[in-house]
């Protein structure tokens, strides 16, 4: 038992709860039971579901949480983490995103309309001032 009273878990009984329906976080040597806080973290549930199965430190820390969001940790509190555990070394994994092609998105269509419309109105506005003044003389 440690010192907070909480039970110790080590890395690999943490990272058995990786999913949606549970959902695990080491942060400061402490696990969080953050199921029931997926859908109402103000990142999305991805942001903690890419933290899980290793320490979460570091993620949670960049992050700049307010005092009120470390404040409602306790409610999430489990125990704490078995240190010894803990790889020192961490191969760096990056977030999982969905691959998805810029030059698909309506965003990218609406910059090409932003372009391409100027564009034919200054040559429309062009050719007729040449047909327009080839006509008068």
């Amino acid at each position: 038992m440690s010192s907070s009273g909480g039970k110790v878990f080590t890395l690999e009984e943490v990272a058995k709860h990786t999913s949606k329906d549970d959902c695990w976080l080491v942060i400061g040597g402490k696990v969080y039971n953050v199921t029931k806080f997926l859908d109402d973290h103000p990142g999305g549930d991805d942001v903690l579901l890419s933290s899980t199965a290793k320490d979460a430190t570091d993620d949670f820390e960049d992050a700049g949480h307010s005092t009120t969001a470390r404040a409602m940790m306790d409610e999430y509190y489990v125990g704490e983490i078995d240190a010894t555990t803990i790889p020192t070394k961490v191969k760096y994994t990056p977030p999982k995103q969905p691959h998805y092609n810029q030059d698909k998105t309506p965003e990218f269509v609406i910059k090409i309309l932003q372009f391409l419309v100027p564009l034919a109105i200054l040559g429309l506005a062009v050719a007729v001032r040449i047909y327009t003044k080839a006509e008068s003389v």
